[in-house]
Parts: C-alpha cells; sequence; structure tokens
C-alpha cells in the first residue's frame, strides 16, 4: 500500500559519504554517465574532516539532480542512508557507496528487469576491485531470488546492487547499527513477504578499501552473528546453524 506519492519512475540514488574525496568523484561520474536518465543523487555527507564537501558542492553545482546534505556531527552509514531515503522524491530508491561505481547501464537494465518482472526488491551479480580501481577480481553472481531462509544463510545482497520499489514496499528504513545495516534492511523486507529477485549481470563494481570494516572478515563475521541474535531475536541453535553455512558461502565466494 502507498504511503506516500513519489514521483513515478524517479530513481533516488543514496550516497552516503565520509572522508571520501579520494573516490567519490568517480562514484558520482558513474550515476552522471548512466543511460537512465530520470534520477536524483542524494548524497548526505557525514561530518567529513577532509575536502569531501568541496568535491560534492562542485558537482551539485554543475548538476541540479545532485542534491547534497551536510551533517553537523557523525551518525554513521545507517542514519546517512536514512536521511536521504526521508528526503527521495523517486518511486524507486537505490544504494551506491562513495566509494564504489556503477556501470553506465545499471539502472536502465534494472528498472526494467523489475518492471518485466513486477517486482519490489531487485539486485545484482557485481565485481569486487582494487582500492585504486584498476585491478578486478572474483565476480559475485545474483542467484534467481533470495527468501527470508535462504539470505540468513547466504548474505550476497551487494548494497550497491539493490533497487526497492517504494510504491510496493511502502517507506523504508535501516535499523540504525553501525555496521550489516543493510543486510538487516534486507531482512525486514524479506520477512515482509518481499523476494529478492537477481539480475545475474555484473553491473556494479564494489571498492575493496584497506581498513574499512567491512573489509576485516573477522569484523564481518560477527557483525552478521549481533544481527542473527540482538537484531533478528534467532534462537542460538538456528543462528549457529545459519552462521555455518554463511561462513561456507562466504569462502566459497573469496576463492570463486
Amino acid at each position: 500500500m502507498k504511503t506516500c506519492q513519489k514521483m513515478d519512475n524517479l530513481v533516488s540514488v543514496i550516497t552516503p559519504s565520509f572522508n571520501s574525496e579520494k573516490h567519490i568523484k568517480e562514484c558520482v561520474q558513474s550515476v552522471l554517465n548512466q543511460t537512465y536518465l530520470n534520477w536524483e543523487l542524494i548524497i548526505v555527507d557525514d561530518f567529513s574532516s577532509d575536502a569531501s564537501k568541496d568535491v560534492i558542492t562542485c558537482f551539485a553545482e554543475d548538476n541540479d539532480r545532485i542534491r547534497p546534505f551536510f551533517l553537523s556531527k557523525n551518525v554513521g552509514a545507517a542514519e546517512a542512508r536514512n536521511i536521504a531515503i526521508r528526503e527521495a522524491k523517486g518511486r524507486y530508491v537505490a544504494f551506491l557507496d562513495s566509494d564504489d561505481v556503477w556501470n553506465e547501464e545499471k539502472l536502465e537494465k534494472q528498472i526494467l528487469f523489475m518492471k518485466e518482472k513486477n517486482i519490489a526488491f531487485s539486485f545484482t551479480a557485481y565485481q569486487i576491485m582494487s582500492e585504486d580501481g584498476k585491478s578486478f577480481f572474483n565476480i559475485i553472481e545474483a542467484p534467481k531470488n533470495m527468501t527470508y531462509s535462504s539470505y540468513l544463510k547466504n548474505t550476497i545482497i551487494g548494497c550497491l546492487t539493490v533497487v526497492i520499489d517504494l510504491d510496493k514496499t511502502g517507506r523504508i528504513e535501516m535499523p540504525n547499527i553501525r555496521v550489516s545495516e543493510d543486510m538487516a534492511l534486507w531482512l525486514q523486507l524479506l520477512k515482509r513477504g518481499f523476494d529478492a529477485y537477481g539480475l545475474n549481470e555484473v553491473l556494479s563494481s564494489y571498492r575493496e578499501t584497506s581498513g574499512s570494516l567491512s573489509a576485516n572478515k573477522v569484523n564481518a563475521s560477527k557483525f552478521v552473528w549481533q544481527v542473527y541474535r540482538k537484531v533478528e531475536k534467532l534462537s542460538f541453535i538456528y543462528s549457529l546453524w545459519c552462521f555455518t553455512h554463511y561462513i561456507f558461502n562466504a569462502v566459497k565466494k573469496q576463492i570463486k
């Protein structure tokens, strides 16, 4: 059921930024290069201490489809994304972090895929690239669909690949946790019966940066466990069952 009137076919691109001056130019340019033209880019800068604000401001001055918001204190990626989601004018929301990039046909192909399938929640395959963006590693393929049960065991949905149709889901919000907030939101949608459908085509590149929370595999595993137990309130035994499958699938992704 619709909760608000949204601009039909407009895609609101949600981009949190924190000390991103090194990579955000490439990120924004990948949105500007989209063959799908009906988009707005909402960048929420999370109180950066580098020159991110200057870079973002320059882009916004040259293109009125880019809408920047500059926070006066650091609130974390989840709340930064939620601020952007609340400001979104589009029927669709898509997620792109400030150090990742999209292929130029990403939105065109994915929106067409969603319309043809009449679905609310979609994701695509993507590739891992080096910090300098010059080397490309393994490809993370997109299964045909993911349910709540299957996603608990295989957190394969890349945030940079997701598009959600708000006309179908109504308002969404990421749980305000410091890590794995995207996983927690996907689980919310899946639990509500909105299966995620995969377009198995590489349309995005995920930058693996040194020192990031997600780059530390041990910490990433701890955060997944916390989502099981503290967010989803799963029993210890079922959490252990899901976690065993999660580790197996995580290792398989790395060696593929």
